[in-house]
């Protein structure tokens, strides 16, 4: 038979969400052997028509990228050749352009962009401000051992506060003094019984939570004036905090929180779960169970689907909703070592970056399980971090003492169309 080996004609239909992009909605005859090139040139040559100038495009088919030959894409997915297909078309995300590369003094094990700054964590126990030209601004000691994550708490052309967490045990917040340049400690914050691998500030800047080698997962305030009731006047003087909340249910080591929303937590862990707390209720709400230790997760606001890191070279796609337990939604392959680090985009909504102890950086859509969008190379052993927080920059750090910034071509053109 014709369609067996992939012959033959199929019926479409080419839809887009960009108007601008539409092609008369009339049914196409295609061969069904053509695969992604081949519906760019036929799609091109019909927006010529119109006046348009040429546009790179991916196509979904059935909720996915078409990543190979239109016929194989529908006998894996069971689909009947007679039928008329809906192709979704889609202008491509461009690929991000490599920036600056960073030199720091030892492996860079955190990263995180804010404006135009970028804080680092080492693991010579100092943390770098620099700018995201690749400027260096300040290296700051105080931890007594390797930095494993951190987050800005508030920043202004002023003032810019963070939070730090190391093996040493102990979380710092800092303030930041952008005119003088200059650092201080404003806390320690002392509770945790093993290295604090994991740290997120809540969406109003007012608290943080931490996951530890402990198995607990704490929430502190992250005010300059901790007034917190049952500290001794001894700590207080002294700088030290304790914290305000501590939550048990994981029986090894939280290797990824970030706040949902204002009260609810996700944490991932090497227990094989992920769980959602309540911080009203001071308890579990929801628990997802893997069959692999997770070593970093990431929620998406815009799509409300969490993502994960494993050993296994997989990332896979969950959804935060589902009261089933543990049903993945989806498993992205291409990394060939385990992945370290994983971050959602916060402004595209199908998005997310991976870095993996392969010394690569990936670009991914959720709907393209089958291969990355985009390979962002550039580190010479693994990644340790990686953050998109900045929708303009994707920064990561690794164990070549680098931090490597890519710059996003969609941003700038953005803030260009808008100026």
């Amino acid at each position: 038979m014709e369609v067996d080996n992939g012959e033959g004609q199929v019926q479409v239909h080419l839809k887009t969400k960009q108007e601008h992009y539409a092609v008369p909605d009339v049914p196409y005859a295609i061969d069904g052997t053509v695969a992604t090139t081949e519906l760019n040139t036929f799609v091109n040559a019909l927006l010529l028509s119109k006046g348009s100038s040429a546009v790179d495009f991916d196509f979904l088919v059935f909720d996915e990228y078409l990543r190979g030959r239109l016929c194989d894409h529908l006998r894996e997915k069971a689909i009947s050749f007679e039928d008329a297909i809906e192709i979704e078309y889609v202008e491509r995300f461009p690929a991000p352009e490599p920036q600056d590369c960073l030199l720091h003094d030892d492996w860079v094990s955190a990263v995180k962009a804010s404006g135009k700054w970028i804080l680092t964590g080492c693991y010579d126990n100092t943390l770098n401000i620099w700018t995201n030209k690749g400027k260096h601004i300040l290296t700051i000691p105080g931890h007594t051992a390797p930095i494993k994550a951190v987050d800005w708490i508030s920043l202004d052309d002023d003032t810019g506060r963070f939070v730090s967490s190391s093996q040493d045990q102990t979380a710092m917040l800092w303030q930041w003094n952008v005119g003088a340049n200059t650092v201080e400690c404003v806390s320690v914050c002392k509770g945790h019984e093993r290295g604090v691998d994991s740290v997120s500030v809540s969406p109003d800047g007012q608290r943080f939570a931490t996951g530890s080698w402990d198995t607990m997962l704490k929430v502190w305030s992250a005010e300059l004036e901790d007034a917190g009731e049952g500290t001794s006047k001894r700590m207080k003087e002294s700088g030290v905090r304790t914290p305000k909340m501590t939550l048990q249910g994981h029986r090894e080591s939280i290797s990824a929180v970030q706040w949902m929303d204002a009260t609810t937590l996700l944490t991932g862990s090497w227990d094989h779960t992920l769980k959602v707390w309540d911080l009203s209720l001071e308890g579990i709400k929801a628990e997802i169970s893997t069959n692999k230790s997770i070593f970093d997760a990431s929620y998406s606001k815009l799509n409300h689907l969490i993502v994960t890191a494993s050993a296994d070279k997989n990332l896979r796609l969950y959804d935060s909703r589902t009261n089933q337990g543990s049903v993945v939604r989806n498993t992205y392959l291409g990394h060939n070592a385990w992945v370290q680090t994983v971050m959602w985009s916060t402004t595209e909504e199908f998005l997310f970056v991976s870095g993996s102890y392969d010394s690569q950086n990936k670009l991914w859509d959720c709907r393209s399980p089958k291969a990355p969008l985009y390979d962002l190379l550039g580190h010479g052993e693994k990644v340790l971090d990686i953050d998109w927080s900045n929708p303009k920059y994707i920064v990561s750090g690794g164990s070549d003492n680098t931090v490597r910034v890519f710059k996003s071509r969609k941003a700038l053109v953005e803030n260009m169309d808008t100026k």
